[in-house]
């Protein structure tokens, strides 16, 4: 796999703070369950009536058996992983539980560029669709 030496190091903002992922930048280039706004925000995952810890450790499995994924942090709250393209650029995917909301808050950026061609957007979509093909998101 390549490496991009502009995005091999990871963003000082990654995890959850406070109950919250990083905010998304003013680019077009990144998507998030908890962003105010329309072009960033995107729909948090959701566990129907399946137990929370039981959907992280799918999305896990799920991602450890994608080639362009590597999981670098996972418990059953939080999940980080690093999105690898073939020309050696890296998006940093966040999973976060929410207890009070009930709901897995999502964050999917690219680390450089100010577009990403809709690819963030298309891997939480793909994610949701792998759970919902497993029971969850009723």
């Amino acid at each position: 796999m390549l490496t991009n030496p502009l995005t091999s190091k990871r963003p000082q903002s990654l995890g959850a703070h406070q109950g919250r992922l990083a905010a998304c930048p003013s680019t077009r280039n990144s998507v998030c369950s908890q962003a105010e706004d329309a072009a960033h925000y995107i729909a948090p995952l959701e566990p129907g009536d399946r137990c929370p810890a039981e959907m992280m450790r799918r999305l896990k499995t799920a991602l450890m058996g994608c080639e362009e994924a590597e999981v670098i942090t996972a418990s059953d709250t939080y999940l980080h992983a690093e999105c690898h393209s073939a020309l050696g650029f890296v998006d940093d995917l966040e999973l976060l539980w929410s207890e009070d909301e009930g709901v897995c808050h999502v964050r999917s950026a690219s680390r450089l560029g100010i577009t990403d061609l809709g690819k963030n957007r298309a891997r939480v979509e793909k994610l949701r669709m792998l759970l919902e093909g497993w029971g969850f998101c009723d």
